[in-house]
């Protein structure tokens, strides 16, 4: 048996994060849902999502395996109640389907199926809408520093650096730290595996660093912020997530924000968080078709494999969709559709151009631009 994380049929709420992969890799806290069911239960995970992404993972094999909604936010209760589940039990709350112990084709799988027969349970945590990445990143990240404390030892914390509470911090092997002050007194610290913080580098927990990641030097890092895998950050960055390979590696504000996966904020760029009047910031959202209240501190979300120039100033509540190249003068519009090339004229970013640029992106990090990952940009594009 395995656990297969599902998306919900309502998953263009999260847009445009979820463009490009499954809700199951969109990292919160420490880890995506992937990761940490991994470390949950000591196995790989399964994906069941929409058609078009489907290709991006390996295939559900036809047995009994635990099927859970993969925007949850889980805790140890809920985690214990869910693998006793026995087999042909389902568990919903008054949002849909949780978690349901079945034997099924990933073709027939259909989650109203099962939740108006399964055992009702108190509403449970969900990230239903991108903000919510950068509103729940505080506890998901004290959480999952639990559980990996729980499993895992740390390496020794490197001489020549200034720490606060010391028993907060978590260094994987192959971690650089030099001449650095990190403050734990505020919330847990987690540095990844062959990550590197340099010089000069100031930082207040909550924070997570994750594997390969780069701190440039005398970088300015407030909780409770997340840096992903392979991504590389200067500058001043206050409450935000960095889901993976992206750069905001020179001066700027980052705040209350989401950045998806191989975007890149060119240098100077920065965001707006808070409106002048202090008024709740609204936020386009592609599910209801239109804005949506979200709090009075509210940033930037921006899709994967979009970029800004330089000095780019991103007004508040703003969400940028896949594929975009931001440019433009004075502040930027609120929402910009995926494929804008600039933001004056509203002119689309060749498809073909796009595919080349994101793979030359790619090649700096050592990696490669797959087929399955071109065939989604491609749905994108003709359906938006």
């Amino acid at each position: 048996m395995a656990v297969v994380l599902f998306d919900k049929k309502e998953r263009r709420k999260l847009y445009p994060l979820n463009n490009c992969c499954a809700a199951a890799e969109l990292r919160c806290g420490i880890f995506n849902a992937l990761e940490r069911w991994a470390l949950i239960t000591g196995d790989n995970a399964y994906v069941h999502t929409a058609a078009h992404l489907a290709p991006l993972y390996a295939p559900v094999p036809a047995e009994t395996h635990l099927w859970i909604d993969a925007s949850l936010i889980v805790d140890e209760a809920l985690v214990k109640e869910m693998l006793s589940l026995e087999e042909g039990a389902y568990m919903a709350d008054e949002h849909g389907l949780i978690a349901a112990k079945i034997n099924i084709q990933s073709a027939e799988f259909d989650e109203a199926l099962f939740a108006s027969t399964a055992k009702l349970v108190a509403t449970v945590r969900r990230i239903e809408y991108p903000w919510q990445i950068f509103q729940y990143n505080d506890a998901a990240i004290r959480a999952d520093f639990e559980l990996l404390t729980a499993r895992k030892k740390t390496a020794p914390l490197p001489e020549q650096n200034n720490y606060l509470n010391p028993s907060q911090i978590f260094l994987e092997e192959g971690a650089s730290v030099a001449f650095s002050s990190i403050n734990a007194s505020t919330g847990p610290v987690y540095i990844g595996r062959n990550t590197v913080i340099m010089e000069g580098s100031a930082i207040r927990g909550p924070f997570a660093l994750c594997e390969g990641s780069v701190l440039k030097m005398g970088a300015k890092i407030y909780g409770a912020t997340t840096i992903g895998p392979y991504c590389v950050v200067g500058g001043e960055v206050k409450n935000a997530v960095l889901q993976a390979c992206s750069n905001k590696g020179h001066d700027g504000y980052l705040g209350d924000a989401v950045i998806g996966r191989w975007c890149n904020l060119g240098a100077g760029t920065s965001n707006s968080n808070v409106k002048n009047n202090a008024g709740l910031v609204k936020m386009w959202n592609a599910f209801s078709g239109g804005y949506a209240h979200v709090d009075v501190k509210c940033g930037v979300i921006m899709g994967d494999y979009s970029k800004t120039a330089i000095n780019s100033s991103l007004n508040t509540g703003t969400v940028i969709g896949s594929c975009c190249n931001v440019f433009g003068e004075g502040l930027l519009p609120t929402y910009i559709k995926d494929f804008e090339w600039g933001t004056k004229r509203f002119s689309r970013y060749e498809l073909d151009r796009a595919i080349n640029d994101i793979a030359n992106w790619k090649k700096m990090k050592g990696q490669t631009l797959s087929d399955p990952e071109i065939n989604v940009l491609k749905h994108i594009f003709e359906k938006f």
